[in-house]
């Protein structure tokens, strides 16, 4: 053993030094971020050229509030697509059309799309119109000189492409602007060259022509029918997800950016409201939980969000949904155990989408030592039974259901039901602690203790149990509610692991 050192009054000298000097350093020394805290890097935004005037004022805004600042590179829509695919730089692609989103997303380089305005292509004349161009006649006539966007660059000149051939004059169209040797790169360089008189009239977005001075847009039916969405997308592999889905909310945020682009002359969508810290609340019947909890922390990890998750019987849900439409936080999303309680609180949401299927079976204890094989065998003398409490819970009311369709229910709670329990959690433990004999249950239910129970099938279509979510008319974040909605339909391998059957099939997301 270490011998004992004395220290006397050198220890409470030096005790007093060092109190001196960690009070010194308390004071003077700034925290430190947790380890784990990602610090914040530039974004990097590619953006259709023609939305330069909103997105710089949006941009700045968004750096000032919320300390990130946005580097933007502007250029035509497919332009920018060809750099973003090879560069592999962007962590946003703002784009005049939604169809190069679109086209984003199946190659893989973007994943989240929020669509921020609407506006379709019209004729660009000079101020007054002094050639008196009012439709696409005039255009065609001898002495007209015009510019076009390039279609394999601008998202204007894909969109006046596809319209004029539907209407059958692009041929005519794009000869008079290959004469005049005049196709441009990007919407703000055709509304240039109307600007300053090198053209008589070119074809550009209507919100173009509310942004420069000395142009007039004149709208025709032959262009009408290629009305744009335009839309911001991020990028899949961004390091920096939860700033880009951030500045992306930022942009689209009803009080935030579209305010702007409605200023400047775009038909804005709906969008949500921006917050600086953005929450959503989901309720979910008990069974889901196995399938969600993984989807719900990949979105919050990504979006930066929190998802306010509450996981109770369905019967408990619905009345507490009832209870706080008023007056409380309503939930902005909702997933229920069957079909029956989305049915219940239908006035409340929007149109459900099944995900997935599961059954109800009779659980027992493994080996089924009292060899129950049917309904019927629960109705024997000394069965103990547990079943779902049919006023909390969907499973009591799928269980009531079935039992009455042979029968037996009234004379099951007279004879052999010994508990009846708020959820569908509640209910295999009873088995697997000895309070009953039996329970019906969800099959999904039975997995994490397959060693210790049987699961036994039940030859009946009211067996079966189909999960389906919506979103709440009520709340104001459908566009983030809708994203959680996607991620959770990517959350196929975690709902056929915890049991379930899928039934979702092909691409969902706008």
């Amino acid at each position: 053993m270490p011998k004992r050192i004395r220290k006397g009054p050198l220890v409470i000298g030096c005790s007093a030094l060092l109190f001196v000097v960690l009070t010194l350093l308390l004071f003077t020394t700034e925290p430190k971020p947790a380890a784990d805290a990602p610090e914040s890097r530039p974004l990097v935004l590619f953006c259709a050229a023609g939305m330069r005037m909103p997105i710089e004022e949006i941009r700045a805004a968004f750096e000032k509030e919320c300390g990130v600042r946005v580097d933007v590179q502007y250029g035509g829509s497919n332009t920018l697509l060809n750099q973003m695919q090879i560069s592999k730089k962007a962590d946003l692609y703002l784009a005049a059309d939604r169809a190069y989103v679109a086209r984003a997303r199946e190659m893989g380089l973007v994943r989240e799309i929020l669509p921020i305005a609407r506006m379709m292509p019209v004729i660009a004349v000079p101020e007054g119109n002094p050639k008196r161009i009012w439709s696409i006649d005039h255009i065609l006539k001898p002495g007209v000189k015009l510019a076009l966007g390039n279609p394999e660059q601008a998202a204007i000149g894909k969109a006046a492409r596809d319209a004029l051939v539907r209407s059958g004059h692009w041929e005519q169209v794009e000869a008079l602007a290959r004469e005049n040797g005049v196709f441009k790169p990007t919407v703000p360089d055709v509304a240039n060259t109307v600007k300053i008189g090198s053209v008589d009239a070119g074809i550009i977005w209507s919100a173009t022509a509310s942004q420069f001075e000395g142009i007039d847009g004149v709208r025709i039916p032959e262009l009408d029918s290629a009305a744009s969405v335009i839309s911001i997308a991020v990028a899949a592999d961004t390091s920096a997800s939860v700033d880009a889905l951030n500045f992306a909310r930022y942009v689209t945020g009803a009080n935030r950016g579209l305010e702007v682009f409605a200023r400047l002359g775009y038909e804005s969508v709906d969008g949500d409201p921006w917050e600086a810290r953005t929450d959503i609340t989901f309720f979910a019947g008990s069974v889901n939980r196995r399938g969600l909890s993984e989807a719900i922390k990949r979105f919050e990890t990504r979006e930066g969000v929190r998802v306010n998750t509450v996981f109770n019987g369905c019967g408990i849900l619905t009345a507490q949904m009832r209870t706080i439409h008023s007056d409380g936080e309503f939930p902005d999303a909702y997933m229920a155990c069957d079909q029956y309680y989305l049915d219940v609180v239908q006035d409340l949401f929007g149109e459900g989408t099944q995900i997935s299927k599961t059954r109800i079976v009779i659980v027992v204890a493994e080996g089924n030592p009292k060899r129950i094989q049917s309904l019927e065998d629960l109705a024997r003398p000394g069965i103990r039974l547990a079943v779902g409490q049919p006023e909390q819970c969907t499973i009591g009311v799928l269980s009531r259901q079935l039992l009455e369709s042979v029968g037996l229910y009234k004379k099951l709670l007279e004879n052999n039901v010994v508990t009846q329990t708020a959820t569908s959690a509640m209910l295999v433990p009873a088995v697997t602690t000895g309070a009953a004999d039996a329970v019906l249950a969800y099959r999904t239910d039975t997995l994490a203790e397959a060693d210790k129970v049987d699961a036994i099938g039940i030859d009946s279509p009211l067996a079966k149990v189909v999960q389906p979510f919506a979103l709440s008319r009520k709340s104001d974040q459908h566009l983030l509610g809708t994203r959680l909605f996607e991620t959770i339909t990517e959350a196929r391998a975690e709902f056929e692991a915890a049991g379930f059957d899928w039934l979702l099939e092909g691409e969902l997301m706008p």
